[in-house]
């Protein structure tokens, strides 16, 4: 499970790259919680969660990221901003769905995926 999901970032960083995406840092840990992929697009710095499945059968990947995820994001990306010196730059949240089979993979990104929270 851990390969698969290391793999999936590895994807998504290749598909993110491919669409444009500059990636700042990965994996980044705080008290608050983790960020799979921060990257710059444009100039917004872009908070990206990644999911990966090996099929869709149970609903597109991005679809698994709850809203208790969602807030230890906002609260991690928060600190991140705060530790750079980012606190007024425009931000936003991505997801990364990638699907890896025998066939495969294919990603898909999902911009703007969700809102700040509470």
């Amino acid at each position: 499970k851990i390969i698969t999901g290391r793999r999936g970032e590895d994807m998504a960083v290749e598909h993110l790259s491919a669409n444009g995406y500059r990636i700042v840092e990965r994996n980044y840990r705080c008290r608050q919680g983790e960020i799979d992929i921060i990257a710059m697009d444009g100039a917004a710095i872009v908070f990206i969660e990644v999911k990966t499945r090996s099929s869709d059968r149970f609903g597109a990947p991005a679809s698994a990221v709850g809203y208790a995820k969602q807030g230890r994001m906002a609260r991690a990306s928060m600190a991140y901003m705060e530790e750079k010196g980012l606190a007024d730059s425009e931000a936003r949240f991505d997801v990364v769905g990638v699907v890896m089979n025998q066939d495969g993979w294919k990603a898909e990104i999902i911009k703007d995926a969700f809102e700040w929270g509470e």
